[in-house]
């Protein structure tokens, strides 16, 4: 984060953008530009404000289900005089980009009331357009938003600065620690200091939880397109066409003969079996002989995948659990027809499960994340059930996916006459 913005001419950029301009450059920073374009697809109104959706009694309940609890007691001693004596807010909101914990300046509480910067809250970006928090879990990266650079015009009279926390064993993203004042938050100090606290917080729990067990692989493959691995105390960022073989074989522990593996991994039936051997070799090579072993092909490790988890906490009917640890697609680039079945086949469960459920909270979890942004079926199950005072949003949103739907069909019949 550079100097403090020019706040009139962000001002200027802010209004032209949102009536139809494109953001200049400078004075918006690349990164702002960005997020307003992705605020202005998801349809946020820059004079809304955030939906609360959890109350007193949920809430409670949210919060200590959620793994963050573990160091709120860590984050409060950072932050507790940092927020009093800045008149700042401390918040810590889920992966949802859900605010859990709003606390500091009792002053500058009853002033964020006004624009539902309050727990319970979603402040997703696609939710909420451009602010700290929300922005930091959609790009997993500590953001700092000052002024008029948020997207909502009444957030522009603060500054805030937010720093994600992952679990420090699988890497999962948990949430994002925020900072959230007036304008003497505009320096790069603020996002240094709020980057201190969320490490402070992963080391907090994984001192509470004990790592997995050595003998054992954790594969992290879901909203990412290139798989992450743990083995050994190893962490291993697999190449994009290793990620399709690490998951293929990770779904069939008695392995698969080089045939059907050809099958499972290319599109093209001309792909040689000698293709697929050089890839192997290289992941062995990676993973060591011990791990990945041939004739049939398979790994030689128990497999905690991410994706199992999900299909697990979804068959025992922990549906909330299962949103919890979905983070996205499953390999979301890949075309491999092994990939692409399971990847189907496990939102198609998930989307199944929140439409029949039809709890608010749980479709709007979806609804408003970068995967189910443009998913009617859910954007109407949830338009059906969300309370009135929520509903206008959803059904705007709901009402442009229809409108681009049948935009695209008229397209398409066009071009087949």
């Amino acid at each position: 984060m550079g100097p403090e913005p020019d706040t009139r001419a962000l001002r200027r950029a802010h209004d032209a953008f949102t009536s139809g301009g494109e953001p200049p450059r400078p004075p918006v920073r690349a990164l702002v530009a960005e997020s307003w374009r992705r605020s202005a697809r998801a349809r946020v109104s820059p004079d809304g404000a955030a939906c609360v959706e959890l109350d007193e009694q949920d809430l409670a309940a949210y919060r200590e289900a959620h793994p963050l609890a573990a160091a709120m007691p860590v984050i409060r001693e950072l932050t507790d005089a940092y927020a009093t004596d800045g008149e700042h807010l401390v918040a810590v909101c889920d992966a949802s980009g859900r605010l859990m914990w709003v606390e500091g300046h009792s002053g500058a509480l009853r002033r964020a009331r006004s624009m539902n910067f309050v727990a319970g809250a979603r402040w997703t970006e696609s939710a909420a357009g451009t602010n700290a928090p929300g922005t930091a879990v959609s790009l997993d990266r500590p953001v700092q938003v000052c002024s008029a650079e948020h997207f909502r015009r009444p957030v522009q009279a603060w500054t805030c600065a937010a720093a994600p926390v992952h679990d420090p064993h699988s890497g999962r993203l948990l949430g994002a620690v925020d900072i959230t004042g007036g304008d003497r938050l505009a320096h790069p100090h603020s996002l240094a200091f709020v980057q201190a606290v969320a490490r402070a917080a992963e080391s907090q729990l994984a001192l509470l939880a004990p790592p997995p067990a050595a003998d054992r692989i954790r594969l992290e493959a879901l909203g990412r397109n290139e798989a992450l691995l743990r083995l050994e105390g190893r962490r291993v960022r697999l190449s994009r066409r290793h990620s399709e073989i690490v998951v293929v074989l990770a779904r069939r522990p008695e392995g698969v003969s080089g045939e059907e593996l050809l099958t499972l991994l290319y599109e093209d039936a001309s792909v040689t079996p000698v293709t697929l051997r050089a890839e192997l070799s290289r992941l062995r090579g990676l993973l060591g002989a011990d791990v990945l072993r041939s004739r049939p092909y398979r790994l030689a490790r128990t497999v905690d995948a991410d994706f199992d988890s999900v299909a697990r906490k979804l068959g025992s009917g922990a549906l909330s659990a299962a949103l919890g640890v979905y983070a996205g697609p499953l390999l979301p680039g890949s075309c491999a027809p092994g990939v692409v079945r399971l990847r189907e086949r496990l939102a198609g469960q998930l989307r199944a499960a929140l439409v029949d459920r039809g709890d608010p909270r749980l479709l709007a979890d979806w609804a408003y994340s970068a995967w189910g942004e443009d998913d009617p079926v859910v954007w109407r199950a949830l338009a059906r059930v969300v309370p009135a005072s929520g509903r206008a949003p959803v059904l705007d949103r709901l009402r442009a996916l229809d409108a681009e739907l049948s935009a695209g069909a008229t397209r398409l019949q066009r071009r087949g006459s």
